[in-house]
């Protein structure tokens, strides 16, 4: 029961990071159709921002201030460089995003150096919220849990129920009425793409120093973004939530089982070769989410909650 209830928390808490991250990714793709493959990297930067300004404030400005400067690059990225190859269609705009990665990461090295920095949990939120099992489960896993859910239910109004949200969504399919309305769709569209940067580095302040930051972190968490994208369905906000549940849970489970496969296929009745075996499900919990996304597209290829385009 305390393996059970530990890894339902610890996934639950991987998952809404994950979240977190994949919803930008996903409000830029259903916005604007655009794939960002540097998606991970605005990561990366709200993560070393934060690291940055907690040296010369503290983490509840760098809370709200590094997201902004992740948003800002962002805005800045699709007004000088992705409205300009947009012309030239989605294998140019992958492309972009492609070189922009490399490029950022690159950066990142040439600024904060090559090895992790120091970021660490603030002082605040670094203490014993309860104890469970015998075990002490430490505060700033809840607290990412609020923020994780606060940016759910914010995100969600913002689109569904408010003006903003109407104009963002009319813009996406009919461009020319609503600039014939009055409304500036270029700024629509750097701005939607400024929120998605920025709420990936939200999930960088969170999570820098919940695993760690340094220039392979981008690296590390692009490929399972993409998996749960592709998963909860392109452009479902609602696909993403519940792929990234998912993925956080299964994989958390997976990495608390110690049993091998010749205990499993035993308990079944069947013998497993010697090499085979050997390996654990604790061992293959990395490739979990890609097993996932294989199947996903052999069944359902447009994702758990996605509309396939006629």
């Amino acid at each position: 029961m305390e393996t059970i209830v530990f890894s339902l928390l610890n996934g639950m808490i991987y998952g809404l990071l994950l979240f977190m991250l994949s919803s930008g990714l996903t409000l830029i793709f259903s916005m604007m159709g655009i794939l960002n493959f540097a998606h991970a990297s605005f990561y990366m930067l709200g993560a070393y921002f934060a690291y940055t300004i907690m040296g010369v404030t503290n983490f509840w400005l760098a809370l709200f201030l590094a997201p902004v400067l992740a948003g800002g690059v962002g805005m800045l990225v699709e007004r000088w460089g992705l409205r300009r190859v947009h012309v030239n269609g989605h294998v140019a705009e992958l492309l972009f995003t492609f070189g922009l990665a490399y490029l950022i990461d690159e950066v990142v090295r040439i600024i904060w150096g090559r090895n992790a920095v120091n970021y660490k949990v603030p002082e605040a939120l670094d203490f014993t919220l309860f104890t469970l099992y015998g075990s002490n489960y430490p505060a700033y896993r809840i607290f990412i849990l609020f923020v994780a859910v606060f940016m759910l239910v914010s995100l969600w109004y913002l689109l569904k129920r408010t003006r903003i949200g109407l104009i963002i969504q009319a813009a996406l399919t009919h461009p020319h009425m609503v600039g014939h309305l009055g409304h500036n769709v270029p700024l629509v569209f750097m701005s939607v793409f400024g929120a998605g940067c920025a709420l990936a580095g939200l999930a960088g302040v969170i999570g820098g120093n919940y695993f760690i930051t340094d220039p392979a972190m981008a690296v590390q968490m692009g490929p399972i973004v993409f998996v749960v994208v592709v998963v909860g369905g392109l452009g479902s906000l609602e696909g993403a939530f519940l792929a990234a549940m998912l993925i956080g849970i299964l994989q958390t489970s997976a990495v608390s089982i110690n049993a091998s496969f010749s205990d499993i296929f035993g308990f079944l009745g069947l013998t497993a070769s010697s090499e085979l075996g050997r390996i654990t499900v604790a061992q293959l919990a990395p490739t979990l989410p890609f097993l996932l996304l294989v199947l996903v597209l052999i069944a359902r290829p447009r994702g758990l909650m996605g509309e396939r385009e006629v």
